[in-house]
């Protein structure tokens, strides 16, 4: 969903998951839809080995189609 790729941008912004879900005023959810859109496209978009929440190689990718999905949609 739209909202999915928003939480993923905000994270890949942020750095964290907490600091996004500050940003966008939700709790527990954020982390359920990421996993969610990973398991829609098949794909892992974020290495959660450390603290922070780092792109993939895959991450990286859909990120920039997540931003200009974003500009698209905010025409």
């Amino acid at each position: 969903t739209f909202d999915q790729i928003q939480y993923f941008i905000a994270i890949a912004e942020c750095n964290t998951y907490f600091d996004a879900a500050e940003e966008l005023n939700l709790a527990a959810a954020l982390s359920k839809q990421i996993i969610k859109l990973e398991k829609e496209l098949g794909v892992a978009l974020l290495d959660r080995s450390r603290r922070k929440a780092s792109l993939t190689p895959a991450g990286e990718t859909f990120y920039q189609d997540a931003l200009a999905l974003r500009r698209q949609y905010e025409i």
